[in-house]
């Protein structure tokens, strides 16, 4: 008897959902800088309160205080955000991005609460001390995403997932550890959150918007 044909299948994963991660060149230089900035403002400037559970948070002006190494890093920011951008035909564009960012500087138990940030196109977060996250990930503080859906795909059958790439986590979340010099970058729409660090140092970023 002839042998039937194994039956070819494709999994497309269409609609997806971009979330950038990349390693700044030489971050040392520009933490330092960042480091001394913040720390000088956090001085001199009570906290905000906006999805901060505890912790310090600025106003949303670190353009203007951030010094050389703040610019350098929002460039960066801004060259990935172009590089991942482009027209409805696939094509490259030149955005000229406007721009806000604002630190954050959490201790021990402290984290943020989901949250979007309207009016924005691109989102993003950048390390500058990961409080020892990266060398013992115990310590928490981890960026959590929420799958867009909610928790729909998981109602039927929350054991059973879907066998393509990011399908694990349907109906859930995924989380990144921070590292010190790590930038990410997702849509302004993604809701997604901080867990709480339970370390003992600081666990420093900035975070930043942009819009068209």
């Amino acid at each position: 008897m002839k042998q039937a044909a194994e039956i070819q299948i494709q999994g497309h994963g269409l609609f997806p959902t971009p979330v950038i991660q990349a390693e700044l060149p030489n971050p040392e230089a520009n933490n330092a800088g960042l480091r001394t900035a913040i720390e000088a403002r956090m001085a001199s400037h009570p906290s905000t309160a906006h999805s901060n559970l505890g912790g310090w948070q600025s106003t949303w002006d670190l353009a203007d205080w951030g010094g050389e190494s703040g610019r350098l890093v929002l460039e960066q920011a801004k060259t990935i955000a172009t590089r991942m951008t482009c027209d409805r035909q696939g094509k490259p564009v030149k955005v000229d991005w406007q721009l806000n960012a604002w630190a954050n500087v959490n201790s021990t138990g402290h984290g943020n609460e989901f949250h979007t940030h309207p009016g924005s196109f691109w989102s993003g977060t950048y390390y500058v001390d990961d409080g020892g996250i990266d060398e013992n990930p115990a310590l928490g503080g981890e960026f959590e995403i929420q799958d867009p859906r909610g928790i729909a795909p998981a109602m039927y059958a929350p054991l059973l997932a879907i066998n393509v790439p990011g399908g694990l986590a349907m109906g859930s979340s995924e989380v990144i550890s921070p590292k010190a010099g790590r930038i990410l970058m997702f849509p302004s729409w993604l809701s997604h959150a901080v867990r709480p660090y339970l370390g003992n140092r600081q666990r420093i970023s900035i975070a930043f918007n942009l819009s068209v």
